[in-house]
């Protein structure tokens, strides 16, 4: 079997036309979801970027991995210690390993590893190609690679090829020539006027008056709005997500005629995804992943599977999974085994037979913005937040995603049976984890107890002293009373984010 895993970061499902989004960002992505199976339900287990891979790539939640934030202790795997062999447990269950082991030519095009300094990411991977910009890299950068690829490998049998876009991560910068094909295209309805100006006197990093001044400058990026000052930095904002979309989305065509070329196409098992979603407005939060809400946890995954998808073409399954059970799932469609000590789940069988069975529920965990768990159940999803990256968030918040996608109205004060329901499942979710741990201690709170999370670790009295001369004083005063001991932690400690 021939696999493509295209891996698009901050892609969030709603925003793909297959999905219901008005604007016609994605035909060939659509084409594809057309042929197989969409899913409408995945969610990664530990988001954003370095913990979701972190799970992907080992198969295993970031409670028991360890990685549940981008610096600190809680960036890197828990040190196996003395019962590591002359192969590390990742060296021998990785899922790359996996391939590797019946034979599969596995390889990468990618800069996540070097970006994040997780190569372990590399693990199991027999090529490894690296443009070297860090996430920088345009569409157009892994697709001359990957054409390459293709040209001397493609048609050898038995091979994965995992294609990295890294074009709808902020900043945006999709190339001047590309144009803007939305000019002309309404934005989503649901963030209005007056629900800008509620986000402007708001707090938080990436908030509407804090997108990226105070935290950091894109000047040399003129599709990338430092504010929401106004609506049309609101469209700049969408133009500019959407427009990286449509560009990748335009190299994934000449992706797949590259494969006709080869007349490998049809033998060829096609796979999209991503690491974690993109809040665009909700929650008060423009152009970023901070917590593991719905439009940052859920993902879109569409499988099209020579064999197994022929008869299935546009069928849509509903059910919970997380995106580390669709890696068990590749294991078990190939014919490999998936490791014991996986947390992932094969649902290989259902994709055969058109069932539908998945999660009863899910637990997800975001760090490196905030530090928050959430629980996805029926058409809820219940947040519980650590650290609120300086939002002055409630430590609770439920929303009803069915009705409210947008996460406009937080039921938890009045629905206490739900949230009640919710913080039970948590409770029988994180005792299963300790109970199989080979770890005593959860990163999330060793995250929290180091200072916080990467984008406000040492970032407290410059962010205080920004809303205090921008007339938010309240906000300032409420930081200081809920973060004490973070006016002792460093002073304008600035982060590496890999950007220039």
């Amino acid at each position: 079997m021939r696999i493509v895993y295209i891996d698009i970061d901050s892609l969030r499902a709603d925003h793909l036309g297959c999905y219901g989004y008005h604007r016609q960002t994605s035909p060939n992505i659509d084409r594809i979801s057309a042929d197989g199976v969409r899913f409408d339900n995945c969610y990664y287990s530990d988001g954003p970027c370095h913990p979701s891979r972190a799970a992907l790539f080992m198969g295993r939640f970031g409670i028991h991995t360890g990685v549940v934030d981008h610096i600190g202790t809680a960036a890197d795997p828990f040190v196996e210690g003395r019962p590591r062999g002359f192969r590390s447990s990742l060296g021998t269950t990785n899922w790359m390993n996996g391939l590797q082991e019946l034979g599969y030519r596995t390889a990468t095009v990618s800069a996540f590893s070097e970006r994040h300094s997780n190569h372990f990411a590399l693990a199991g991977f027999s090529d490894v190609h690296n443009m070297s910009k860090k996430g920088l890299e345009m569409a157009e950068d892994i697709s001359s690679v990957a054409d390459d690829w293709l040209v001397r490998h493609g048609q050898d049998e038995n091979w994965f090829l995992h294609l990295n876009f890294w074009d709808v991560h902020w900043p945006y910068r999709t190339p001047d020539e590309f144009g803007n094909p939305f000019a002309n295209d309404p934005i989503p309805e649901w963030l209005t006027e007056d629900i800008r100006k509620v986000h402007w006197d708001g707090c938080g990093i990436q908030s509407a008056q804090d997108m990226f001044d105070f935290h950091i400058r894109f000047d040399e990026y003129p599709k990338m709005p430092a504010q929401a000052a106004s609506m049309n930095d609101v469209r700049r904002m969408f133009d500019g997500y959407d427009t990286g979309l449509n560009y990748l989305d335009h190299h994934i065509g000449l992706l797949r005629e590259r494969l006709e070329q080869l007349g490998i196409w049809e033998d060829t098992a096609i796979v999209i995804s991503s690491d974690h979603g993109e809040n665009l407005g909700e929650m008060n939060i423009y152009a970023g992943h901070r917590f593991a809400d719905n439009p940052s946890s859920r993902l879109p995954l569409i499988i099209r599977w020579p064999g197994v998808t022929d008869d299935q073409c546009g069928r849509v399954d509903k059910a919970l999974y997380y995106q580390i059970d669709f890696a068990a799932t590749v294991l078990e469609l190939v014919g490999a085994n998936v490791p014991g000590n996986w947390d992932g789940a094969s649902f290989a069988r259902e994709l055969c037979s058109s069932e539908e069975s998945g999660r009863d529920y899910l637990v997800l965990g975001a760090g490196a913005g905030g530090l928050s768990r959430a629980i996805r159940f029926e058409d809820f999803i219940c947040l519980r937040i650590f650290h609120d990256g300086y939002q002055c968030l409630p430590d609770t918040l439920l929303f009803d995603i069915k009705n409210d996608p947008h996460e406009q109205n937080d039921l938890a004060p009045d629905h206490r049976q739900l949230v009640g329901h919710a913080m039970t499942l948590y409770e029988d979710w994180y005792l299963e984890m300790m109970r199989t741990a080979t770890h005593a201690c959860d990163n999330m709170w060793v995250s929290l107890q180091e200072g916080g999370p990467q984008d406000t670790r040492g970032q407290l009295r410059d962010y205080m002293r920004r809303l205090r001369e921008t007339g938010r004083e309240c906000w300032a005063d409420e930081l200081e009373s809920r973060y004490p001991q973070e006016l002792d932690i460093g002073h304008g400690t600035q982060i590496n984010h890999g950007y220039k």
